[in-house]
């Protein structure tokens, strides 16, 4: 029976995490008393009595865990954004290269990706390969997002008055200093010499969200056509068990003509759609950015470490 720590599990992503493996009959999840949470000594001890560590903390409080642990056999995945592109740790992608699940499986130390940086390296990272984007050349992207990816502030700000939350706060574009968070990792693991353009919304609903890149075909390495490149991609994710590229059909795929961000909810799976006609194309991901994009994630790549069938206790 493996012994799972969830450190940070009052937060949005700890909770979620909490809720997919509290009815696992080869887990035992081991929770440090309410009146001992604060204590140091306490935390060091559940910290390196786990098999495995679930960080769900700020990047700062992510770091000083995993200094507290010196058990060689305590293995770590960290929600946080602290270790995505530290060399010694493993990057939680496992469709991301055919080796990586073999990387996640071994590793002691493994990140949970961003949710923006899941779409984004999802998309970019089968047209560097394949040679369709050149790694030098500009890429930018454009995101929407739930609010519940704004931590608990935003959520109170938008759940005050449910009934004019909309109304008053809308869709907002935010981190327009061009500096957020998530770009370090989606330049390094997508393969790009030089940071994408990334503009993100946040949406006036909880959960939900579509990542997209613009493609200009005179700006492309190699010219290919809406079918060829949807070909390319389906190829790379072929057999994957939460990615599902979906057909050719504009009409199949949108709803009164708009890609509904919200049709993941409450799963891991991930869509990826291409659009476009013979001078520009869009390529797009879908999924739940509590599920693919946090929690959901997290689980996949315990499972993948702890030697489970990767499916196991998720949806998709």
């Amino acid at each position: 029976m493996h012994r799972v720590f969830i450190d940070g599990r009052e937060g949005t992503t700890g909770l979620q995490i909490h809720d997919r493996l509290k009815n696992r009959i080869d887990l035992t999840l081991i929770e440090i008393p309410t009146e001992r949470r604060k204590d140091p000594k306490t935390k060091r001890e559940f910290l390196n009595n786990a098999d495995i560590v679930i960080l769900c903390l700020p990047d700062s409080a992510a770091r000083e865990s995993v200094a507290m642990i010196d058990n060689p056999k305590t293995r770590v995945i960290d929600a946080s954004t602290a270790h995505r592109i530290a060399p010694d740790w493993v990057y939680g992608m496992p469709e991301m290269v055919k080796n990586q699940r073999q990387l996640i499986q071994t590793a002691t130390r493994v990140s949970n990706p961003g949710c923006y940086a899941t779409g984004f390296v999802l998309l970019a990272r089968p047209l560097v390969e394949r040679g369709i984007i050149d790694p030098e050349s500009p890429v930018s992207c454009f995101a929407v997002s739930g609010y519940s990816g704004g931590g608990k502030k935003l959520v109170a700000a938008y759940e005050a008055d449910p009934a004019d939350s909309a109304a008053v706060l809308g869709s907002r574009n935010y981190a327009l200093s061009l500096n957020h968070k998530h770009i370090p990792e989606m330049q390094r693991h997508a393969l790009l010499t030089q940071p994408p353009l990334f503009l993100p919304v946040v949406g006036a609903y909880y959960n939900g969200m579509n990542v997209t890149i613009p493609l200009h075909l005179e700006h492309l390495k190699m010219k290919v056509t809406v079918e060829r490149l949807h070909r390319i991609i389906s190829d790379y994710y072929s057999g994957e068990p939460f990615i599902s590229v979906k057909p050719l059909d504009i009409e199949q795929s949108l709803e009164s003509g708009f890609l509904n961000p919200v049709r993941c909810n409450g799963t891991n799976q991930c869509d990826l759609f291409v659009f476009g006609n013979n001078r520009q194309m869009v390529v797009a991901a879908r999924f739940d950015n509590l599920g693919k994009g946090a929690s959901g994630a997290a689980v996949q790549n315990m499972n993948i470490m702890l030697g489970v069938n990767e499916r196991t206790g998720l949806t998709g």
